[in-house]
């Protein structure tokens, strides 16, 4: 008989709850995750030979659970945090929160969740996450860097320095700038420590993105071919989608990204409206590549400037024209794994020289199409049978 073990997970805990075909409870429990409460999980499922794990947010806080279950040949589907969420209000009638509660709930969404993703763990794109991270979070310092270097510059030059600036401009502005009192002296030297932790961040960004555009190169990916997709991009894209194929369409990739605006149409009245939900990361991969476009003579900013003529909004014509990308990119990713998959080990995918928002590659079918009902996917994660 196939058991679910739904599970709660955290850094330090993790709270499973075992239950079979029709829902009933068969056990519970609550365990460390470090080595021997780990041991003891995997000791207390042991005797439920057909089994698998369900575990909640496992590209969050539960990854490093799901992976190492992978690791010893368990099955591990990944269940969304909304969904779980969704079921612990139908099944308690509040969304109170506790760790048994959320157990529960995780278990009982994969139980009838029948096109939850299985989770597959691939170093490689799990190397391209972690660096993808890392970059991430060397841009959000640079900025902090930089505001906080503004800042001082402002009370050093009236009206302060331009919008843009990079190390060696603040360094050259500074040069300019002669202390008179002990207050513009501290100031002189706060900013040229900033502008040297500009630096050294600036060293450590383009050291990532080298390191990233070889290793999305040496993935056989093409990605970076597009107009307004970097090393960072690219990896993330790769990292955060993983099997391009558990998509059953370009349309459930753009729900998935948040791409695809929401049907929210009432009696006569028709009309849409912008998703908040998907994988807000590559939403921001999207939006990044839909700005980058805009500043340059491309396709993108063509289909964006038709948009506008006939009628849509400035933010209308901009979403639509990310729901276009998102084609884009399913039609590229899918090319990419092809090629992969017909070169086997070790062979390169080959090229396409379309990157545009509108040439040869993307399908070009109406883009702002509504985010679309359940559909059956092509290589269905295996639902649990008795």
């Amino acid at each position: 008989m196939t058991v679910i073990i739904g599970m709660d997970p955290h850094k330090r805990s993790a709270t499973i709850e075992i239950i079979d075909k029709t829902g009933r409870i068969l056990a519970t429990g609550r365990y460390d995750t470090d080595t021997d409460g780990y041991a003891e999980m995997r000791t207390a499922t042991q005797r439920f030979t057909d089994r698998i794990w369900a575990v909640e947010g496992c590209n969050g806080v539960g990854r490093h659970l799901a992976h190492r279950l992978i690791h010893d040949g368990e099955t591990v589907l990944d269940v969304p945090t909304k969904l779980s969420a969704q079921v612990r209000v139908f099944a308690t009638g509040n969304g109170r929160k506790t760790d048994p509660v959320d157990a529960h709930s995780v278990a009982l969404a994969a139980l009838h969740a029948p096109n939850l993703r299985r989770v597959a763990a691939d170093p490689e794109l799990i190397a391209l996450g972690m660096l993808a991270d890392r970059r991430d979070g060397l841009g959000h310092a640079r900025t902090d860097t930089l505001n906080r270097l503004h800042r001082v510059l402002l009370e050093l030059i009236p009206g302060g320095a331009k919008k843009f600036l990079s190390a060696r401009q603040a360094r050259e502005l500074l040069a300019t700038i002669t202390a008179t009192d002990p207050v513009t002296t501290v100031q002189q030297r706060l900013a040229t420590e900033l502008i040297e932790d500009l630096e050294t961040i600036d060293r450590r960004i383009r050291a990532a993105d080298k390191e990233l555009r070889q290793l999305v190169l040496d993935r056989g990916s093409t990605l970076m071919d597009l107009n307004g997709i970097g090393p960072s991009s690219a990896a993330r894209l790769l990292a955060d989608t993983g099997d391009i194929h558990r998509f059953a369409n370009r349309d459930r990739f753009a729900s998935w990204n948040g791409t695809a605006p929401l049907d929210v149409s009432s009696g006569e009245q028709q009309r849409h409206r912008l998703s908040r939900a998907g994988n807000r990361k590559i939403n921001r991969v999207l939006h990044i590549m839909a700005v980058v476009q805009l500043r340059h003579p491309t396709a993108g900013r063509v289909y964006y400037d038709t948009r506008r003529t006939s009628g849509k909004t400035s933010m209308e014509a901009l979403r639509a024209l990310k729901r276009r990308l998102s084609n884009t990119i399913y039609t590229r990713m899918l090319t990419d794994q092809r090629q992969r998959e017909w070169a086997g080990p070790g062979g390169q995918s080959g090229t396409t020289t379309d990157s545009s928002a509108t040439g040869s590659n993307p399908n070009t079918d109406p883009s702002d199409k509504p985010q679309p009902g359940p559909t059956k996917q092509a290589n269905p994660t295996p639902t649990p049978t008795s």
